[in-house]
Order: C-alpha cells, then sequence, then structure tokens
C-alpha cells in the first residue's frame, strides 16, 4: 500500500482553485493546454512552467527553480536534490490530469520513488534554473478505460546535460475507493483532530538542518533510531490540511536520517523509497538508519533507512550520499 497522496500544492501549477475534495486533492482552476504557459515560474514552491507532448506514451515537461526556497535551500553551493523529487512529484500530479484523464478528485498514492543524480551537472545555487524532463510511462494499468497506476520514468536535464534519472510510481483511487481504503482516517478534520504533538527536535547541524522546525526526526532510545516528528503547521511540508502524514515528509525523515546516520556533512546521490502502507498522525512512527562502510575513491555510503508504525512497516528506503566540504 502506498503512503502518501499526492496532492497538489496550495498554488497548484499553471492556478490554483479554492477547492478541496476528497482526500485534501485541490484541483487547478484551470489547467492549459500544449504550450501555453503557466505563471507557475513567479510562484515560490511551484516549479512546473510548460509542456508538451513528446512520443508515444512520453511527455516533455519544463520548469524552473527559484534562486532561493524557503525549505528546499542550497547547500555547499548547489541546489537541494529534494528539489529533484518534488519537481518529480508535481509533474506527476500534473501529467495524471492533463495526460491521462484521471478526475480532479481522485486522488494519487505513491508506491515507489527512485532518483540518482550527478551533482557536477546540477545547476549554480543562488540563481532561477530553467531544467527539462522527458517523462515516460511505463506499466500502465488500466481499469474500465481509467488509469488506475503508472510507473512513470523522468530523464532531468539542465543547459542541455543531464542532471538526473528518475522513477516515480503511484495508483490511483476514486473518492469512493480511497474512502474505502481508509476507513476512518479518510476523515481529514478527525485524522488532525487526533493527530500527536510534534516531539522535540534533534539537533539541526545532526541532519543537515538549520532551523529546529524544518527538523522532521525526534531522539528516540538508540542514536540509530528516531520518532518521526510530524508537524502539521510547517508550511511546505503541511501547506494544505491531509489525513496523514505526506510522502514528501516520508522522503525527508529518510534524507535526514541517512544525514546523521554518517559523520561530516554529505550530498545524497541516489535514493530508492518503496511505500507499504500509510503513516498516521495519531501515534509514534519510528526511523531507523544503518550506514555502510565508504566505498574507495569518492567516499561514497550507503545507508538503508526504514520506519514503522504500530510494528508494522510503513518504508524501506537506501540513500548513496558523497561527503562535501573540506576534504570531500
Amino acid at each position: 500500500m502506498a503512503s502518501a497522496i499526492l496532492t497538489p500544492h496550495a498554488r497548484e501549477p499553471f492556478g490554483g482553485g479554492p477547492g478541496q475534495p476528497a482526500g485534501g486533492n485541490r484541483p487547478p482552476a484551470a489547467l492549459p493546454q500544449p504550450g501555453e504557459r503557466g505563471p507557475a515560474a513567479a510562484v515560490s514552491g511551484v516549479f512546473l512552467t510548460d509542456w508538451r507532448r513528446g512520443g508515444p506514451g512520453s511527455w516533455l515537461v519544463s520548469a524552473r527553480w527559484p534562486a532561493a526556497h524557503g525549505f528546499y535551500g542550497a547547500a555547499h553551493g548547489l541546489p537541494d536534490p529534494l528539489l529533484l523529487i518534488e519537481t518529480v512529484r508535481q509533474a506527476g500530479i500534473f501529467l495524471s490530469h492533463v495526460a491521462h484523464g484521471v478526475p480532479l478528485d481522485h486522488p494519487l498514492t505513491w508506491r515507489r520513488v527512485r532518483c540518482d543524480l550527478r551533482p557536477r551537472a546540477l545547476p549554480a545555487a543562488g540563481t532561477p534554473a530553467d531544467i527539462q524532463l522527458e517523462v515516460t510511462d511505463r506499466e500502465v494499468v488500466r481499469r474500465r478505460k481509467r488509469l488506475a497506476g503508472v510507473e512513470q520514468e523522468f530523464r532531468i536535464r539542465y543547459d542541455g546535460e543531464e542532471v538526473a534519472v528518475a522513477a516515480l510510481a503511484y495508483s490511483c483511487h476514486s473518492p469512493a475507493g480511497y474512502r474505502r481504503l481508509r476507513g476512518a482516517y479518510g476523515d481529514i478534520a478527525l485524522a488532525n483532530a487526533r493527530r500527536l504533538p510534534p516531539p522535540g527536535p534533534v539537533a539541526p547541524h545532526l541532519v543537515g538542518r538549520e532551523r529546529a522546525g524544518d527538523v522532521v526526526l525526534a531522539p528516540a532510545d538508540r542514536p540509530d533510531r528516531w520518532q518521526l516528528r510530524v508537524d502539521t503547521a510547517h508550511p511546505v511540508l503541511f501547506d494544505h490540511p491531509v489525513d496523514h502524514v505526506p510522502g514528501m515528509l516520508m522522503v525527508e525523515a529518510v534524507r535526514q536520517a541517512a544525514r546523521a546516520a554518517v559523520s561530516g556533512p554529505s550530498l545524497p546521490v541516489a535514493l530508492d523509497c518503496a511505500f507499504e502502507r500509510y503513516a498516521e498522525l495519531d501515534a509514534p512512527c519510528w526511523v531507523r538508519a544503518r550506514a555502510g562502510a565508504a566505498a574507495a575513491g569518492d567516499g561514497r555510503r550507503e545507508v538503508a533507512v526504514g520506519a514503522e508504525q504500530h510494528g508494522k512497516r510503513v518504508l524501506e528506503a537506501r540513500v548513496a550520499s558523497v561527503p562535501v566540504g573540506p576534504g570531500g
């Protein structure tokens, strides 16, 4: 089972609407036709700017990364690698509607997200960067002619050079199907009324963060184990109400756990995260990490990260990082 609804930001690419149907999926007020440009480049947090059809089952999407971002900030002169995941997330939402005709009130849920990047091809931090995504549909599943699930592959380029390859697998649910899937947990108001208060964070520098409010891990009983810190007031990770822990918060927890598991500053260059069930708001979720030995040469280290709730696995992930900074 997936663990996160792919919901558009409160400021949906190409214009946002005030409605909020079941599952928290906010529809855009108007979706563009191929080649039409939207105001996304001018709105912080919304990256998509253009799209057109490519070959059979493929799409070309343009995005603009901002010079600065309030949460996915630059480090070591490079943009935050999770900007790639967020851009993929936004493209997946958008293409589900315009390319596959998924109704705007049908929630989408992640099954798996993967990304491998080439740090030397990333744009320099501090200036806007125009990014191109070539998206190809794989393993398309339809039920009654409607999209039920797909895996999309992404080739991401900057200035003509490949920056990363990524993949996103997600499922689509009708509102009635989502209610059956979620049961009482599908009630956004009830889920938020039962949410746990966020515990105190670990020291921000341990997880590569500057602000305590951006830390999503809290201390636990062992140095390689943490409680997931879920702050529903966070302006980026919770920019609209949802009934469970968002997928991007879970990915951020994976990144922070991997950072805590290695000594010294590091840059994640590969991530593979498989979601098995939803992380709920009303019970502790526990995150663990185990780092492997550093590889010869570039010092790359792989960290295995897992999360569980009520004794059941929520996700399993692997993160590869390389040291950065002086001597890295």
